[in-house]
């Protein structure tokens, strides 16, 4: 453990402009990530072996100061969950682009309120809880294994860098030449059933299932299954096909109608289920933690003890609020609406904003300590602050008279995914606060620090995250949202979630939600919940289905699916090996397993930045092509007859990448 006295420097000006620095790359890493499969990578473990890795050249830097550097950076891979949903705006069509300022203000509010509202929390959910937070206990076994002299220097950046290389080559390869296909489905017919057995080979989401885990990828594999293997076949099969319809066109709109509502149900009672069993637990740690928050001799005995002071946290929150307000409010003053009916939507919004954000953040950092913050369920908890805004404002809308007109109805759906945009951005920056807290306890930091570092990482990430989704949408646009006639619709970026959260939000205001497959969604998620509760029970906690997870499986694009179970079944395989190796070498298992998740976690996080890296850079130059009036392709390869062979090479660099995947981890043995 490190000395509790404050002798080593933690928040400097070099680690804060390292962070940034580091908080502006993984942001726009995240950003497309999260717009082309529906997930973002948590970027505190790779934030921390690059801050190592960089800081270790110059004189005094410490494990505390590299735990600031994480803490800061780990900002990006949550925040950017803003655009599981504000993508929406452009997809209605009310947007033509992002405006930097409202942008700007949602994401810095609803981020700052996630860092406050998770403070209170601190004392009971990380000092006095058992809560595993994986990540945050990974990041602190990482600073640990790098400020120890008997790791020879071995950061882990080259599994970083060997990971981004890779599937950076195969991206390009993919998405600028255009010579290997990223994905390739079996389309088959059983009478006049559809069936797909679909495969993507996106290195990113290799890696991102080797995190995910074996339990969270049988889930997602069973909802493939129930999709694809059950719902699909069952729907083409009671109305079949026109005759001179195209199977795939004909099968994927199905999915695209009915299957994926199905998805929703589950993902939305998934999370209701997880907000309800974590109600009291939740309510006792905000009672203690308030208790403690205000005990001076614990705040000024002990600086590992030490939060942001009340004084401070009620400024900052006060000051976040006054954000939303300028944000809201230049978002309502281009509508010729009445100064009473503006000022009233103004304040409902904000109330809504800050109420649900303040429920939404408590339940999400206890999720994330329980779960892990890659696991915590932000497009459920974004599903329900859609519903719940939705059908407060369609009430106040019927009282001020906008829902009697469509225009009106439109402002209102708008002006729902505004506000959830904040709510979203709250939860997912309170998932990744009580993991650096829990990080920031192993090493012995100074809470308060972290939590201005945090703080610091909001406003950096803010002002990236709208530069780069102008950019993403100028070079590919989003489903059902092209900027210029003649684009290729096969590379538009899917933003799975926020089609999701447009499409409810249009369905409750125009009355026209297919709510009889939300219920069989909802039908299926309790009996999932209920398998889940008796697996748990009977095998003492060692097997589980998060219903979560097979929501998702139904929902997300099967190419984004199939590789996320490949890299968990990968995963499950090497760490087999590795335990059989031990017990036939007579080696220390335990320790040669942490060795092995620790390189597959570095190489998994090289992955998914590669990757993510190499499609933002491609946006750059496709946005530069199609602004000279060039292609929106100008670095594919127009090969003829090539789509099979491409399919063949897609499958083989799969295949290369998990095998080079496998003897990366397995110099765990050595």
């Amino acid at each position: 453990m490190i000395n509790h006295q404050p002798t080593l420097k933690e928040l400097t000006f070099r680690g804060m402009l390292l962070g940034a620095l580091i908080t502006v790359v993984f942001t726009a890493s995240n950003v497309y990530l999260g717009l082309k499969v529906g997930l973002t990578f948590a970027s505190s473990i790779p934030a921390a072996v690059i801050s190592m890795a960089v800081l270790k050249f110059f004189p005094g830097s410490n494990i505390l100061e590299n735990n600031m550097v994480q803490t800061q950076a780990s900002s990006a891979g949550t925040q950017s969950s803003v655009i599981f949903v504000l993508p929406a705006m452009l997809m209605m069509g009310y947007w033509q682009g992002f405006p930097f300022w409202q942008t700007l203000l949602v994401c810095m509010a609803g981020g700052i309120l996630g860092v406050i509202f998770t403070v209170p929390l601190r004392h009971v959910m990380v000092v006095k809880s058992t809560l595993p937070y994986p990540e945050g206990v990974a990041a602190a076994e990482i600073l640990k294994a790098g400020h120890d002299d008997s790791q020879n220097g071995e950061s882990g950046i080259k599994e970083i860098a060997a990971g981004g290389i890779l599937a950076a080559v195969v991206s390009f390869l993919t998405n600028g030449l255009r010579v290997i296909a990223d994905g390739a489905s079996l389309w088959f017919k059983g009478g006049n059933a559809i069936f797909q057995v679909p495969m993507g080979f996106s290195l990113a989401l290799l890696g991102a299932g080797y995190l995910v885990g074996l339990v969270g990828g049988i889930a997602i594999l069973i909802g493939i299954v129930l999709a694809w293997g059950v719902a699909v076949p069952y729907f083409s099969a009671a109305a079949p096909m026109p005759v001179d319809g195209d199977m795939i066109g004909y099968a994927m709109d199905i999915w695209k109608t009915k299957v994926r509502f199905i998805g929703v149900g589950t993902i939305g009672i998934a999370a209701i289920w997880t907000l309800l069993i974590l109600l009291k637990p939740m309510l006792e740690g905000m009672r203690q933690s308030f208790r403690a928050l205000g005990d001076k001799n614990i705040q000024e005995t002990d600086r590992t003890s030490r939060d942001l002071s009340p004084k401070a946290m009620s400024l900052i929150t006060l000051g976040s609020t006054v954000l939303i307000v300028l944000a809201l409010y230049e978002f309502i003053k281009p509508v010729a609406l009445s100064a009473e009916t503006s000022m009233l939507l103004i304040v409902v919004c904000t109330v809504l904003a800050v109420v649900i954000g303040f429920f939404v953040a408590a339940a999400c950092g206890y999720m994330a300590g329980l779960v892990g913050s890659s696991s915590s369920p932000i497009s459920g908890i974004g599903i329900i602050s859609v519903v719940i805004t939705s059908l407060v404002l369609m009430a106040l809308g019927k009282g001020v008279g906008l829902m009697d007109t469509v225009e009106g109805q439109r402002f209102l759906t708008a002006l729902t995914i505004f506000t959830c945009s904040i709510v979203v951005t709250t939860a997912a920056i309170s998932n990744d606060n009580l993991q650096d807290l829990k990080t920031g306890q192993l090493v012995d930091a100074t809470p308060w620090r972290q939590q201005t570092a945090l703080i610091i990482g909001c406003i950096v990430g803010a002002f990236v995250i709208s530069p780069v989704l102008e950019l993403l949408f100028n070079a590919y646009g989003f489903s059902g949202a092209m900027p210029r006639e003649g684009m290729d619709a096969a590379q538009a970026l899917s933003a799975p979630q926020a089609t999701l959260m447009m499409t409810i939000s249009n369905g409750i205001f125009a009355h026209n939600l297919e709510w009889s497959y939300i219920y069989t969604g909802i039908a299926l998620g309790v009996a999932v919940i209920a398998i889940d509760a008796l697996l748990k029970k009977s095998s003492n906690g060692k097997y589980a289905l998060p219903a979560l997870a097979v929501g998702m499986g139904i929902y997300l694009p099967p190419v984004v699916n199939a590789p996320l179970f490949v890299g968990a079944l990968l995963a499950w395989l090497i760490n087999r090996h590795i335990e059989n190796y031990a017990r036939k070498s007579g080696k220390d298992a335990v320790e040669m397993k942490k060795k092995a998740e620790r390189y597959g976690t570095l190489f998994a996080a090289g992955l998914i930045v590669g990757e993510s890296l190499i499609g933002v850079l491609l946006a750059f130059i496709i946005a530069g092509s199609v602004t000279s009036g060039g292609s929106d392709a100008p670095l594919a390869l127009d090969l003829e007859n090539w789509d099979g062979t491409a399919e063949v090479l897609g499958l083989l660099a799969f295949v290369i990448g998990m095998a080079i995947y496998a003897l990366r981890v397995f110099r765990a043995k050595r």
